[in-house]
């Protein structure tokens, strides 16, 4: 990736627009190897499942992703209220020498794990007030994006389509809407399958891409984490470039039709 072009979270500066989860993988050494693969500086943790330092007498993510070498994105996977969600991050803050990017996700169902915005805009004002910097898991609708930007969070994360679906952008129309309008990052999180949905992403103009399962249940996930990150330096930089208008009509060849060289008489 252009290093004149970083990413820029709560005005820190980051070279990879790929974040990554660390769930899934089938030991923290493969989470390792998939995340090098990815080039990702941001590896999102879910306090709730994995060990950051809450069990010392088992094996934690810290010694395979040290803090020194990433910015760990605590999560709050699998909360289901506001307070639970504050809680949690609470508890990462404390483990992690008074860490404040946190990505909040409050969710409204178990099947399908869609968002419950009436508790993520709650959860967010709190930790917000509490003095975190809080990058946000949400729906794909524009208002809501803009209220969560209001209370002042550092990014926002409509999801492309549901968590682990692999289903990839749904409805480009409205995250096109939520770039139009709002001021602060926003990175596609959730639904993405494979490399052409997150080129595809970067290309309408998202400012990064965030994903686990994708990468974590692909049949070699190291040799997708590659993939993935040039899909999204890729797309990127097609996005830099501005695309040529499409035309539904009047095709214009690439090469001139006027000019040409005549073969002239054969005598």
């Amino acid at each position: 990736m252009m290093t004149q072009d970083p990413l820029i979270i709560a005005d820190k500066a980051y070279h990879s627009r790929l974040l990554v989860g660390t769930g899934k993988y089938k030991d923290f050494a493969q989470t390792r190897a998939a995340i090098d693969a990815s080039g990702a500086q941001i590896v999102t943790v879910a306090i709730r499942r994995t060990n950051i330092g809450q069990s010392p007498d088992q094996e934690s993510l810290l010694d395979y992703l040290p803090p020194s070498q990433f910015t760990l994105l605590p999560n709050t996977a699998g909360c289901y209220s506001a307070d639970e969600a504050v809680r949690t991050l609470r508890l990462a803050r404390e483990l992690l020498d008074d860490h404040r990017l946190v990505k909040l996700e409050v969710l409204g169902d178990s099947d399908t794990l869609f968002p419950n915005m009436p508790e993520t805009l709650k959860a967010a004002k709190t930790l917000v007030e509490e003095g975190f910097d809080v990058m946000v898991y949400c729906t794909d609708d524009p208002i809501q994006c803009q209220m969560l930007e209001d209370l002042g969070c550092v990014a926002v994360m409509p999801l492309a389509s549901l968590i682990g679906s692999g289903m990839g952008i749904l409805n480009p129309w409205n995250l096109q809407l939520i770039l139009d309008k709002i001021q602060v990052p926003v990175l596609v999180d959730a639904g993405v399958g494979t490399a052409s949905d997150a080129a595809i992403a970067m290309e309408l103009g998202c400012a990064g891409v965030l994903m686990n399962t994708a990468i974590a249940a692909a049949k070699e996930p190291i040799l997708m984490a590659g993939a993935m990150r040039k899909a999204v330096e890729a797309g990127r930089e097609a996005f830099l470039a501005g695309r040529m208008p499409r035309k539904t009509y009047q095709a214009t060849p690439s090469s001139p039709t006027t000019g040409l060289i005549s073969g002239g008489n054969r005598t």
